[in-house]
Protein backbone atom coordinates (compact mmCIF):
# COMPACT_ATOMS: atom_id res chain seq x y z
CA UNK A 1 0.00 0.00 0.00
CA UNK A 2 1.47 3.43 -0.87
CA UNK A 3 2.04 6.19 1.43
CA UNK A 4 1.10 9.59 -0.08
CA UNK A 5 0.79 13.02 1.44
CA UNK A 6 -1.76 15.63 0.09
CA UNK A 7 -1.03 19.19 0.02
CA UNK A 8 -2.62 22.21 -1.20
CA UNK A 9 -1.40 24.80 -4.13
CA UNK A 10 -2.04 28.86 -3.61
CA UNK A 11 -4.53 28.32 -6.40
CA UNK A 12 -6.96 25.99 -4.32
CA UNK A 13 -6.31 22.83 -6.50
CA UNK A 14 -4.75 19.52 -5.03
CA UNK A 15 -1.90 17.60 -5.55
CA UNK A 16 -1.31 14.07 -4.64
CA UNK A 17 1.90 13.35 -4.40
CA UNK A 18 2.56 9.33 -3.79
CA UNK A 19 5.53 7.94 -1.59
CA UNK A 20 6.96 4.76 -3.32
CA UNK A 21 8.94 2.08 -1.51
CA UNK A 22 11.66 0.19 -2.64
CA UNK A 23 10.79 -2.92 -1.69
CA UNK A 24 13.53 -3.90 0.84
CA UNK A 25 11.30 -5.07 3.48
CA UNK A 26 10.03 -8.11 0.69
CA UNK A 27 14.04 -8.72 -0.12
CA UNK A 28 14.52 -8.93 3.78
CA UNK A 29 11.63 -11.42 3.80
CA UNK A 30 12.76 -13.61 0.66
CA UNK A 31 16.22 -13.69 2.24
CA UNK A 32 15.15 -14.59 5.68
CA UNK A 33 12.82 -17.59 4.26
CA UNK A 34 15.61 -18.83 1.96
CA UNK A 35 17.63 -19.02 4.78
CA UNK A 36 15.12 -20.86 7.43
CA UNK A 37 14.36 -23.16 4.48
CA UNK A 38 18.37 -24.00 3.85
CA UNK A 39 18.88 -23.95 7.80
CA UNK A 40 15.93 -26.47 7.61
CA UNK A 41 17.45 -28.65 4.93
CA UNK A 42 20.71 -28.87 6.40
CA UNK A 43 19.05 -29.57 10.30
CA UNK A 44 17.27 -32.72 8.84
CA UNK A 45 19.53 -33.89 6.57
CA UNK A 46 22.19 -34.06 9.70
CA UNK A 47 19.90 -35.82 11.93
CA UNK A 48 19.57 -38.78 8.96
CA UNK A 49 23.30 -39.29 9.03
CA UNK A 50 23.36 -39.36 12.92
CA UNK A 51 20.69 -41.95 13.19
CA UNK A 52 22.63 -43.96 10.22
CA UNK A 53 25.45 -43.61 12.33
CA UNK A 54 23.99 -44.97 15.79
CA UNK A 55 22.92 -47.72 14.20
CA UNK A 56 26.20 -49.04 12.86
CA UNK A 57 27.21 -48.41 16.06
CA UNK A 58 25.02 -50.60 17.68
CA UNK A 59 25.40 -53.55 15.19
CA UNK A 60 28.92 -53.30 15.25
CA UNK A 61 28.21 -53.71 19.50
CA UNK A 62 25.78 -56.46 18.94
CA UNK A 63 28.23 -58.51 16.67
CA UNK A 64 30.96 -57.81 19.40
CA UNK A 65 28.50 -59.42 22.17
CA UNK A 66 27.74 -62.02 20.03
CA UNK A 67 31.34 -62.99 19.75
CA UNK A 68 32.16 -62.53 22.85
CA UNK A 69 29.41 -64.92 23.67
CA UNK A 70 30.33 -67.64 21.70
CA UNK A 71 34.01 -67.43 23.08
CA UNK A 72 32.66 -68.14 26.41
CA UNK A 73 30.61 -70.80 25.24
CA UNK A 74 33.67 -72.21 24.15
CA UNK A 75 36.13 -71.71 27.23
CA UNK A 76 33.17 -73.59 29.59
CA UNK A 77 33.12 -76.35 27.02
CA UNK A 78 36.74 -77.43 26.49
CA UNK A 79 37.14 -78.17 29.68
Amino acid sequence: MADYEKTSTPAGGTTIIEKKSSGGTILIAIVLLLAVVIGGFYLFSRAGSQNARDNAVTGAATSVSSAADKVGSAATTEK
